[in-house]
């Protein structure tokens, strides 16, 4: 049975590696949410520190019972609501992973670790195991999965997700082609970089057959570029959007309006996807720049 619910993403106007700050933020913004009517909430990825190379991410590294699980589990708690984010977070043995974490009513639904950390990334945090496939659990009958930002590009998202979810909770930390670049670069990579951010969500919620819930940063990044003698100038690409089944956008916030939400209501419930999923590992052209940071 499809019930029709009232949900929202987050987009955050970043402060590298603050966590304070950025849950603050966030708690800020998801009471928007809730005062529109939102039963459902998405936080970005790393939405306690953002993601640069900056030294102090590791320094805002969170234990997997630390103030970002708190935050999670009591506001839902709190206000009766489903909320997930990832953020890093260091587990009992000393390694890390981009966590993403979902709560209901404060219980956990479930977790997902990221399959792959994407490119400068990998200074931060290891892959998930493979037997982690994104499926949290259920909620009210309702199936929920978890996948971020470059899992969306990836075919076996979808693979793993299909027919097994009815929603999808997502963020991404989608930075742009570099603004210090010579201009006519940018004007060669940078459009279809920020329509392959929006597009690879659309992509995913018609291959599972689940609508998707989409959280995203805003803002400027500048920090050094690893291995190469130059900084890396741009901004994080927005794209908080709420998606249906279809793949059709119902509700998006563009990384020129800033920090806010975006609200929508979605059929929950079991869709069937029948659409082909491509037999290639990348689901979406990854562009030459990317193609050559990963």
């Amino acid at each position: 049975m499809k019930t029709l619910t009232k949900v929202a993403a987050v987009q955050l106007h970043t402060k590298i590696g603050d966590s304070a700050a950025n849950i603050a933020s966030c708690a800020y913004l998801a009471m928007q949410a809730i005062q529109e009517g939102a039963k459902w909430i998405a936080l970005p990825e790393f939405f306690t520190t953002g993601v640069s190379w900056n030294p102090q991410i590791v320094n805002a590294i969170q234990n997997a019972d630390g103030e970002a699980a708190g935050f999670l589990r009591d506001f839902s708690a709190r206000h009766e609501v489903v909320l997930g984010g990832s953020f890093l977070c260091r587990l009992s043995d000393g390694s890390v992973r981009n966590r993403y974490l979902c709560f209901a009513n404060g219980n956990l639904i479930g977790r997902h670790d990221k399959d792959l950390p994407t490119m400068w990334e990998n200074y931060f945090y290891e892959g998930g195991d493979s037997s982690d496939d994104g499926v949290l659990g259920t909620y009210d009958k309702t199936r929920v999965g978890a996948a971020v930002c470059w899992e969306f590009m990836r075919t076996m998202t979808a693979r793993r997700l299909r027919h097994h979810v009815d929603v999808i909770m997502g963020g991404s930390c989608w930075w742009s082609i570099p603004t210090n670049f010579p201009a006519f670069l940018q004007r060669l990579w940078e459009p279809s970089n920020r329509h392959a951010s929006l597009a690879c969500i659309q992509d995913n919620a018609r291959l599972i057959g689940a609508p998707i819930i989409h959280a995203s940063h805003c803002g400027k990044i500048e920090c050094p570029m690893p291995g190469l003698p130059i900084k890396y100038k741009g901004y994080f690409e927005g794209n908080a959007a709420i998606i249906d089944t279809d793949g059709n956008v119902l509700a998006h916030r563009s990384a020129e309006q800033g920090e806010g939400i975006v609200c929508a209501e979605i059929l929950l419930g079991a869709n069937g996807a029948t659409e082909q999923i491509p037999d290639r590992f990348w689901l979406r052209d990854r562009g030459f720049l990317p193609t050559f940071a990963w």
